[in-house]
């Protein structure tokens, strides 16, 4: 790409308050339909962008803001390319086709910025992932996996944070295998981190890989919002280990909803963690080897788990809805998201009708559930 496209794009890329989808609708219209380039795009008139893309006031305003700060993204693109960087857009033929088919347009980042060998995305991956505090039998798992992993010629992707993602990266680079690491940082700012990968970059066996402003710091946020790129990245996922909460249980329980297969490894029963939870919500069984185990066996070991969490001691679930719905009016997304159920919105709807302290409103055509007010709440035990 050239210095002068490589540009435009940063700007389109990190547009504010756009997110992907609105970014990737944009680029279909006038790169696919309309045949222009994304410097084309940028020196259409206002009334191009309104009549042709049906942009508003403040869609126009935010593209002209990013306009004038071309200047500067100029100076920055010359010092990227000089230090061997590279972007590659999502209209271009290298960006990751897992990556594209996974996220799709509404989560794909516009642009990924890399060092390293690019060919590593057209392979085969997989990502190992876990808690940060991780024990040692997932530590153990790790290894073996990428051990497995780098025999069978396939990519360990790897968020680099402590712990599991770390360990995957370093077992695959001593088992003589291939990596990409994936930044909760802008790729400018990693520069210990190339230090220390030098040998194996330079070598072609780790991409470095961001998809956020080349200059952005770490953040807590950027950490979480890496989070679907590692997935997304990985033909396979596979879960060391996991709390009730954190990055990795949401990583898994949101795979899970949309259909991913998703290998998680059966704990010690001294193991305090939610391994055992996420097989239960449909994740697959395996040993410390990665070795699927008897589906037979994991519904007779989970069956306790399974009445826990979803059965006639609905108490605890109505509690976690009276609570949910106390302050505010809430919606059945929301509030799926909030109780960490894999149930459709008709289950949840159908549940919570049976529930006589939830009312049910509509604010700007939105189903939302709220806390009746009464002196008196009678509690009821529902089974589905």
């Amino acid at each position: 790409m050239k210095k002068e496209e490589a540009t435009y794009w940063i700007a389109l890329a990190h547009l504010p308050r756009w997110g992907y989808s609105k970014i990737n609708n944009l680029i279909i219209k006038f790169f696919h339909e309309n045949k222009l380039s994304v410097d084309e795009f940028f020196q259409l008139t206002v009334a191009n962008w309104k009549e042709q893309y049906q942009l508003d006031e403040r869609q126009i305003s935010d593209l002209l803001q990013a306009k004038s700060e071309l200047a500067s993204n100029a100076f920055l693109a010359e010092s990227f390319f000089s230090q061997g960087y590279e972007i590659i857009p999502i209209t271009s033929p290298e960006y990751s086709k897992t990556l594209k088919a996974n996220l799709k347009t509404t989560h794909a980042p516009a642009v990924l910025y890399v060092k390293g060998n690019k060919k590593i995305l057209e392979e085969k991956s997989i990502a190992i992932v876990g808690s940060r505090d991780a024990s040692e039998p997932a530590l153990k798992f790790t290894d073996n996996i990428a051990k497995l992993a780098s025999k069978e010629f396939k990519v360990v992707v790897s968020g680099f944070a402590k712990g599991v993602d770390k360990q995957a990266l370093d077992s695959a680079i001593h088992y003589n295998g291939q990596s990409i690491i994936v930044l909760p940082q802008g790729i400018m700012t990693f520069s210990s981190g190339f230090k220390n990968y030098y040998k194996q970059i330079i070598s072609g066996d780790v991409l470095v890989l961001s998809t956020f402003f080349p200059q952005a710091p770490w953040k807590a946020e950027l950490a979480m919002a890496r989070n679907p790129i590692i997935y997304g990245l990985s033909n396979e996922i596979y879960v060391a280990e996991s709390a009730e909460k954190g990055g990795t249980w949401s990583g898994v329980v949101d795979g899970l909803r949309k259909g991913r297969k998703i290998f998680v490894r059966k704990p010690e029963p001294n193991e305090k963690n939610a391994n055992n939870i996420l097989i239960q919500k449909g994740a697959i069984a395996v040993d410390s080897a990665g070795l699927e185990l008897p589906v037979n066996l994991i519904e007779k070991e989970t069956k306790q788990i399974s009445i826990v969490q979803e059965s006639p001691g609905y108490e605890s679930l109505e509690e976690k809805i009276r609570s949910a719905c106390n302050r505010k009016p809430i919606s059945a997304k929301e509030l799926l998201i909030k109780l960490n159920l894999t149930w459709s919105t008709q289950k949840l709807n159908s549940y919570i009708k049976k529930l006589n302290f939830i009312e049910v409103v509509k604010e700007n055509n939105i189903t939302l559930y709220k806390l009746k007010h009464t002196t008196s709440t009678t509690q009821t035990t529902l089974f589905l």
